[in-house]
């Protein structure tokens, strides 16, 4: 089994250049402040940060420090109570979910009988993702507005 070094979440910044660790003290700071709870961790090819709804003891949102950049993976799973935002994303977003994984339940009937992928439109055009990596972001100056408010738009049907 991988062994995870537990971290502190200044210890998770050093990582990260100083626009992306701007953001993630903002979005951190967010996420405490509505009632989640976070943990961050050494794994073998990036550091992970994970924040979890106290009320519901479900992942909201991961974020991740790669050699590339911070990545903002969101489990959007009340998307349908917001799906007009979807429509407003950006292009490199979209492109983003573009070429996440299909979900295999959805389009091959495979994968546990417990998985429960996306299935929603953007644009016109039909999505059918896995939930671990459809909404997974890179954050740029394009990106991290729209990143925060899916995030406030998932946080605020969870508390609803």
């Amino acid at each position: 089994m991988e062994k995870m070094e537990k971290m502190n979440f200044d210890d998770f910044t050093l990582a990260l250049s100083i626009n992306d660790q701007t953001f993630a003290r903002d979005l951190h700071s967010y996420m405490l402040a509505n009632g989640c709870k976070a943990t961050f961790e050494e794994k073998k090819t990036s550091l992970l940060g994970s924040y979890k709804h106290t009320k519901t003891k479900k992942t909201v949102i991961n974020v991740l420090a790669k050699k590339h950049g911070l990545l903002v993976r969101i489990y959007g799973e009340n998307f349908g109570k917001y799906s007009d935002f979807l429509n407003t994303l950006p292009t490199e977003m979209v492109e983003s979910i573009n070429k996440a994984g299909d979900c295999g339940r959805l389009v091959n009937n495979t994968c546990g009988p417990k998985c429960t992928g996306y299935d929603f439109t953007i644009d016109n055009k039909r999505f059918q993702k896995c939930r671990y990596n459809c909404f997974e972001f890179l954050v740029t100056n394009d990106s991290n507005l729209f990143i925060k408010t899916f995030v406030e738009h998932e946080l605020t049907a969870r508390n609803d």
